[in-house]
């Protein structure tokens, strides 16, 4: 039919491979950082509405619980739908829900559950957009581009995270909550409109994609199996998982290890956080320009040394704003490293048309380790190590007090410490592992060549 775009085919002048891509990110990039406004004035709008920091954490978990549990199936549907059509379902999807919020706040009717249904749409809707853009990126990019391309997408993690809080910041007081969520509604019309004018190739079957064939729950269950079946992923997703898991620690305490040392200086925090995210920014554009090590391998497990080694261990030891700043940067200027070159890898190693399944269980696995580091940091730090710091006579401190001094924050300073010592003693161990360390070698590439993909007609 006249006017319809092709889903097989490219039309004559439409934007294919790496320049496709590029117009979908900036769409995207478009997006993000409005609906990041929109995020950053709600929290606003419920931290004046309730004043509870409860409030403002539920909101979060109406979000992140149904992106967890829809997930599997998003990628179900990613791989058996076509990729384009998925990613515009997400936009419309999440521009519905910002909708509802806008009207609900036009007629003065906005309540703190309509926040929270917000939430939960959002986050279900969320899930289908990594999964489908993530895999459809092996097919857009050629295979030696996949590191700059994914450090882009680092980019477009890390970017708005700067750039949202400013603008919200400097637009709330003009335009108002209203004026924001117009904005976010706008742009998600530009991410979409960038997705209709590209084309987006489809994967060839395989006979991967043959065998995980089935009703919903077996290709979701796939995607698992997928992964525990082959050493080297398995074990790639074993080093996030460790990793993610000591991390993880080590963030749920950067908020209350610097507002003890400063006296509650919330300023010093924002300062911290600050400089990690432009370290995020920064390491996004040099892996978009580098590309990353030859052998990505090396890029995850060099990557993780420089995170142990500059962004915990160095954190852990300072005792003043400038020193946690400078490893905030470090630390979050590897991410891009790290999370590029590791994408790359199952990219060119996942069978094409089983990669929105298996992506989503990896975020999944890797996510996972989420709602588990709070419960260890938080009590190891307020009822084992800060104590024993505080008090001059424990054994604790009479062991490392001498090193690090006596008082608030040095307890959670220690567990920094040890969070960083075990990353690296992860590394170290996984890079003995030859299913780990020669993953590139002993997992066949999947990705077609640059010319199985259809010229324009």
């Amino acid at each position: 039919m006249a006017g319809m775009v092709s889903m097989k085919n490219p039309r004559a002048g439409q934007p294919t491979g790496l320049t496709a891509f590029v117009v979908v990110w900036i769409g995207q990039m478009i997006s993000i950082v409005a609906s990041n406004m929109s995020w950053f004035a709600l929290t606003i709008w419920v931290f004046q509405l309730t004043k509870s920091a409860t409030a403002m954490g539920l909101a979060q978990v109406f979000f992140i619980t149904p992106f967890l549990l829809i997930s599997p199936i998003a990628g179900v549907m990613v791989d058996r739908y076509n990729r384009k059509l998925m990613m515009m379902v997400s936009d419309l999807g999440s521009g519905i829900a910002t909708i509802f919020i806008f009207l609900m706040s036009m007629t003065g009717q906005l309540q703190l559950w309509h926040m929270y249904l917000y939430g939960v749409i959002a986050g279900t809707f969320s899930a289908f957009q990594w999964p489908a853009y993530s895999a459809s990126i092996s097919l857009m990019v050629p295979k030696e581009q996949l590191g700059r391309a994914n450090g882009l997408m680092s980019l477009m993690e890390a970017g708005p995270s700067v750039l949202s809080p400013l603008l919200a910041g400097a637009l709330i007081g003009i335009i108002g909550l209203n004026g924001i969520l117009m904005i976010d509604i706008v742009t998600f019309i530009i991410a979409v409109g960038a997705l209709l004018v590209v084309f987006v190739p489809q994967p060839p079957r395989t006979e991967e994609g043959r065998q995980g064939e089935g009703n919903l729950l077996k290709e979701a269950v796939f995607g698992f199996r997928y992964i525990f079946d082959r050493p080297s992923l398995l074990g790639l997703q074993l080093v996030f998982f460790v990793c993610n898991l000591f991390g993880g620690i080590f963030n749920n305490l950067v908020a209350p290890m610097v507002l003890s040392h400063t006296g509650g200086n919330s300023l010093a925090f924002g300062t911290v956080q600050t400089a990690g995210a432009i370290g995020g920014v920064i390491g996004g554009i040099l892996m978009s320009v580098w590309g990353g090590f030859k052998r990505r391998v090396w890029g995850v497990l060099l990557g993780w040394v420089w995170v142990a080694l500059f962004g915990q261990i160095l954190f852990g030891l300072g005792r003043d704003v400038p020193l946690w700043a400078v490893a905030s940067f470090l630390g979050y200027a590897a991410s891009a490293l790290i999370n590029g070159s590791n994408q790359a890898i199952w990219q060119a190693k996942v069978a094409p048309d089983l990669q929105g399944r298996v992506f989503s269980a990896r975020r999944l696995i890797a996510w996972f380790t989420g709602p588990i580091t709070p419960l260890i940091a938080g009590p190891l730090a307020d009822v084992v190590l800060e104590p024993a710091m505080r008090d001059p006579s424990s054994a604790m401190a009479q062991a490392f007090g001498g090193v690090f001094g006596v008082g608030p924050g040095i307890g959670m300073s220690l567990i920094m410490l040890a969070s960083g010592v075990c990353i690296l003693i992860a590394i170290a161990i996984s890079s003995q592992v030859r299913a780990i360390r020669e993953a590139e070698t002993l997992l066949p590439d999947q990705l077609p060549e640059p010319e199985a993909v259809p010229a324009a007609a």
